[in-house]
C-alpha cells in the first residue's frame, strides 16, 4: 500500500530501493498495456524490446541535443534518422528535416514554418485541413494566431477535396492532410489535393505521425495504401512518430521538408541575446539524448525484416477484429479504415455504443470514445495478437448486456459521454471541461492513497469527475431546446 501524497521534500533523502519501490506502486491502477488491455497511447513489444530500449536510451542518458557542435554523436544519430525515414517515404537526397519530441511538435512546427515561410503580405494566415485531422493543428493555430478552416468530411471520411477548392484563398498558408486520420483510420485523398496544392503553390503537409512507419511496410505486404509521401507531387513536407509505430521509446517522431528552403523557416535564431547567439532548430531547448539514441537503435535493431513481420501481425489481427466486430449484430465499422486504426459504431437503437464501453470497462479494457459519429475507437499493436478472441467475446456480451439493459445508457460514462456529444452550445463543454482541468491541475489537487482498487472501483472513479459536468451540460442543452422552439 503506497503511503499518503507527498506535500513537501524529505528532510532527508529516503534509500534507493524505498524510492523505487514506491514508484512500482504507483502504477497499480495503472491499464495494464503489458496485457493488450488498451486501444491507444502505449505501443509494446514486450519487455525485451522495452529492455533494449531502456539500454540505449541510457546510453544517452544526460546528453543534450541542444547544441550539435557540442555532441557530434547526437547530430550524426539525428541526421541518419532523417535520412532512413527520407528513404522509407520516398524522398530524394534533397530531403532534410529534424527530429522533434513527438507529433505534437511536429504538427506545430510545420504550422510554424508556413507561417514564415508564406508571403510577408499575408496578414491573417489560415491553415485548410478536414474536420479529423489532429487536434494538435488547433493548438497551433492557437499558439501561432493562425485561422484554422476545418473542411467536413466525404461521404468516405476524406476530406472533402470539392470543399477545399473552394475555401483556398490568398491568405491560405499550408493545407493539412492526414495518412490515416486518428478517428477513423482513413487516408486523405492525398493525390487530389497535391494537385490544388500545386495549382495555388501552397504548401501540403502530410500527417503521419501515425502511420509513416507503418504504411510503407504494409504497402510492401500487398495492401492497398494510396500513395501519400514524397512520390505526391505537391507534398512538401511530412510528419512521422517513430515512438508510435517505429517502436523507439516516448519522445521521438520526426519532422522532413522536400527541401532546406522550406526547413530553414522552421530555425530559430537570436543574435543579440547577452548570453550568446542562441539557434534551435526545434520548438525545444534543451533535446534529450536519450530519445535520438532509442530512435538510432531501433530503426538497426528491427530492420526493414522485423518492421515487415510486425506489420503483417498488426494486420492480420487488424482484420480479425474487424471482421469479429462486424459479425456482432448491431456494430460496423465507420467508414472503410485502411490501416490498424478504425472506429465502429451502433447501427441498432438497442445498443448505445457508450454503454457498451462501460461494459467493456468494467471488464478491465480502457476504451477511447469519439463522436461525429458516435464510436469507439481502435488502434491494433503487436501485443493485441494474443487478446483477440478475448476482446471480441468481451465485446460481444457488452453488446448483449446493453440490449437486454436500457437502463445502462443512462447511467455513469454512457450518460455523461452521449450529452456531450449532443450539446449544441460546445462553448459550455469547453466550459466545463476546463473546470475539470482546474480541479486536476489546481493547487488543492487529491491524489488517491489507495492503490489496489477493483477494476469496478476505477471505472466509477474514472468517470465520478467527469460526471460533475452532466447536469449544467443537460441544464444548457434543454434551455436550447426550449428557446429553439419558441
Amino acid at each position: 500500500m503506497c503511503q499518503s501524497s507527498n506535500k513537501h521534500i524529505p528532510l532527508t533523502g529516503l534509500p534507493k530501493d524505498e524510492v523505487l519501490s514506491q514508484l512500482n506502486q504507483f502504477s497499480e491502477t495503472d491499464v495494464d498495456f503489458k496485457k493488450g488491455r488498451i486501444w491507444s497511447l502505449v505501443y509494446y513489444l514486450g519487455e525485451e524490446h522495452d529492455q533494449f530500449l531502456k539500454e540505449a536510451y541510457s546510453t544517452y542518458f544526460s546528453q543534450n541535443g541542444l547544441n550539435p557542435l557540442a555532441f557530434r554523436s547526437l547530430k550524426k544519430m539525428e541526421s541518419e534518422v532523417i535520412r532512413m525515414t527520407a528513404n522509407l517515404l520516398n524522398g530524394d537526397q534533397d530531403v532534410c528535416g529534424t527530429m522533434t519530441s513527438g507529433g505534437t511538435e511536429s504538427c506545430l512546427l510545420a504550422v510554424k514554418t508556413y507561417r514564415d515561410y508564406a508571403h510577408p503580405s499575408i496578414k491573417k494566415p489560415e491553415i485548410i485541413l478536414s474536420s479529423s485531422a489532429h487536434v494538435a493543428f488547433d493548438k497551433a493555430a492557437h499558439y501561432f494566431n493562425i485561422k484554422p478552416v476545418r473542411i467536413p468530411l466525404d461521404q468516405d471520411y476524406r476530406m472533402n477535396t470539392q470543399l477545399v477548392k473552394k475555401k483556398i484563398n490568398r491568405n491560405t498558408i499550408c493545407i493539412i492532410a492526414s495518412a490515416p486520420s486518428y478517428p477513423h483510420g482513413i487516408i486523405d485523398s492525398i493525390t487530389a489535393l497535391g494537385e490544388i496544392a500545386q495549382k495555388h503553390r501552397v504548401p501540403l503537409h502530410v500527417d503521419a505521425c501515425l502511420g509513416g512507419y507503418l504504411l510503407p511496410f504494409v504497402e510492401r505486404l500487398g495492401y492497398p495504401i494510396p500513395k501519400f509521401d514524397f512520390r505526391v507531387p505537391g507534398v512538401t513536407s511530412i510528419s512521422a512518430d517513430i515512438h508510435k509505430y517505429g517502436y523507439a521509446a516516448k519522445g521521438a517522431s520526426v519532422l522532413l521538408y522536400r527541401n532546406i528552403d522550406y526547413l530553414q523557416s522552421q530555425f530559430f535564431i537570436s543574435e543579440d541575446w547577452p548570453g550568446g547567439v542562441f539557434a534551435s532548430p526545434t520548438l525545444l531547448g534543451t533535446r534529450s539524448g536519450g530519445a535520438f539514441a532509442s530512435a538510432w537503435a531501433v530503426l538497426h535493431y528491427l530492420g526493414e525484416q522485423g518492421y515487415l513481420e510486425k506489420a503483417q501481425d498488426i494486420m492480420q489481427t487488424t482484420q480479425k477484429i474487424q471482421k469479429g466486430i462486424t459479425a456482432i449484430q448491431g456494430l460496423e465499422l465507420v467508414g472503410e479504415p485502411m490501416m490498424s486504426v478504425f472506429a465502429f459504431t451502433s447501427n441498432d437503437k438497442k445498443v448505445n455504443i457508450y454503454a457498451v464501453a462501460d461494459r467493456l470497462e468494467l471488464r478491465g479494457w480502457h476504451i477511447d470514445r469519439q463522436h461525429k459519429p458516435e464510436c469507439l475507437h481502435g488502434m491494433v499493436m503487436p501485443s493485441h495478437k494474443q487478446i483477440a478472441d478475448q476482446y471480441l467475446t468481451d465485446l460481444k456480451q457488452s453488446v448483449a448486456e446493453v440490449r437486454a439493459n436500457p437502463s445502462y445508457s443512462y447511467q455513469n460514462g454512457a450518460a455523461m459521454y452521449g450529452m456531450i456529444s449532443r450539446v449544441p452550445l460546445r462553448h459550455m463543454v469547453k466550459k466545463q471541461i476546463l473546470m475539470m482541468y482546474k480541479q486536476l491541475y489546481g493547487a488543492h489537487t487529491i491524489f488517491p492513497d489507495e492503490q489496489s482498487m477493483s477494476i469496478e472501483k476505477t471505472t466509477k472513479q474514472k468517470s465520478g469527475l467527469l460526471n460533475k459536468v452532466t447536469p449544467l451540460l443537460l441544464k444548457a442543452f434543454l434551455n436550447h431546446t426550449k428557446n429553439k422552439r419558441r
